[in-house]
């Protein structure tokens, strides 16, 4: 072994007691090269230690201009060039390590071993997070060089590019989309859940709905989210008018629609894009059309499954659930009772919102909503002036009525005296059903 591929050992050495990976790039090859020609003398060194550490280690070392290369130290005539390594959890685990540089590359085009332009060499580096994206002045959002090359180095920029498009609402260019949609498998084989979801939580409200079908027209939904994606097949009356339309296709307008009234509520998002999932699970074809009986609750328990498996912290599980759990409450006109219990639900302006979503997403009618806002105003009412203290019987034998609309008519006319504070026992609502058949000359 020649001397300066010996000092690159000892250096490669001197870095990894001080905590950091290092090693020579393709160290065959460039011994090789040394060996064929002792005239050349550059070694090519990858490493995860940043120029500063470099410097603590190794005095003499120079910054240099080069792409990918964080210093040259020059000993004994040769030039030993530091690459960065690359240290994304998410890249394609043959490319984490450098293999070649353009030196070498070139070294091989003159031994005639491969034509330089045959190959788009790269060198992995520590990187921010728009590194690998085009200006998007441009109006569409674009990976840098060649886009299956680029995404190999980190598959997470997949779910990035997604996530930036749906944000700031640009098109994704067709080489790029077509790099993302061959590397979805990818992406859920290298990707952590962790920086999925970290991705998913820069997701805006306002655009989650074109996030979920961006991920879903990538296939990266099929695997991450698979009881989401399956909603695309299950099919449901948009409204008696517009006729059938697919579960998913429901969910992505209800996401779109939810945050027009609480436009930074995340959580609340989220629980829109998992209030159907019940319906895979609860679907019944019969007598002619499909039925979902419970499915707010079988898909309380699905979303709580999803989500534990995507990492969530448990008091969000716990919000999102329970969201998911009651958004089917305001769908029927509730009493009093149910209205009372339904408002000690923490979350149920929430739910409100969900159900006008939903109304919204399908065109349909708001006249079980309307009743139960209204019905929210008089929440607040005491529940005893809520019962009158007569019923329709007591009304009949004070007043001599016979069973019919009059005995409805006065019943109705005493709650409303009670809740004004006209009436305040049995005796005075006695008094008030005779006087008050008298006055409107009820028979």
């Amino acid at each position: 072994m020649i001397q300066p591929f010996k000092d690159a050992v000892g250096y490669c050495k001197a870095i990894m007691r001080n905590g950091h990976d290092a090693y020579i790039i393709n160290a065959k090859l460039q011994k090789m090269v040394l060996d064929a020609d002792p005239r050349e003398h550059e070694i090519d060194i990858c490493t995860e230690a940043a120029l500063d550490e470099l410097r603590r280690l190794f005095p003499k070392i120079k910054e240099s201009s080069e792409e990918g290369v964080a210093g040259v130290l020059k000993e004994g005539g040769t030039a030993f060039r530091f690459h960065h390594a690359d240290v994304n959890a998410g890249a394609h685990p043959e490319e984490c390590v450098a293999k070649l540089t353009p030196r070498l590359l070139k070294a091989l085009e003159k031994r005639g071993e491969i034509p330089l332009s045959s190959v788009c060499p790269y060198i992995p580096s520590a990187k921010d997070a728009l590194e690998d994206f085009a200006e998007f002045g441009e109006g569409e959002l674009r990976f840098k060089g060649i886009p299956d090359e680029t995404l190999k180095r980190d598959y997470l920029l997949a779910v990035r590019a997604l996530r930036l498009a749906a944000n700031y609402n640009l098109k994704i260019e067709a080489n790029t989309w077509m790099a993302i949609l061959r590397g979805a498998r990818r992406v859920l084989d290298y990707v952590t859940v962790t920086d999925l979801t970290d991705e998913w939580r820069k997701v805006e409200p306002e655009n989650m709905w074109l996030f979920v079908q961006l991920l879903f027209d990538s296939q990266i939904l099929h695997g991450l989210i698979p009881e989401l994606a399956a909603l695309s097949r299950v099919k449901q009356i948009k409204n008696p008018e517009a006729g059938e339309e697919d579960v998913l296709s429901h969910v992505i307008e209800v996401m779109r629609r939810y945050p027009e009234e609480l436009p930074y509520d995340w959580y609340g998002t989220v629980a829109c894009m998992f209030h159907d999932v019940g319906k895979l699970y609860t679907a019944e074809f019969y007598d002619g059309q499909w039925y979902f009986l419970q499915h707010h609750h079988v898909g309380a328990n699905i979303t709580r499954k999803i989500l534990m498996r995507l990492r969530f912290p448990v008091e969000e599980v716990d919000l999102i659930c329970d969201l998911v759990r009651n958004h089917m409450r305001p769908h029927f006109m509730l009493t009093d009772k149910g209205i009372r219990r339904f408002k000690a639900f923490d979350e149920y302006p929430r739910v409100i919102e969900m159900v006008r979503a939903d109304i919204k997403a399908r065109n349909g009618s708001y006249r079980e909503l309307n009743h139960n806002l209204k019905m929210l105003e008089r929440a607040d009412v005491p529940e005893e002036a809520l019962e009158p203290f007569l019923n329709g019987n007591d009304i009949m034998k004070v007043t001599g009525l016979k069973p019919g609309p009059a005995v409805g008519v006065i019943r109705e006319a005493l709650l409303k005296a009670q809740i004004a504070g006209d009436v305040t026992n049995v005796d005075e609502a006695k008094q008030f059903v005779k006087a008050y058949k008298e006055s409107e000359k009820l028979h």
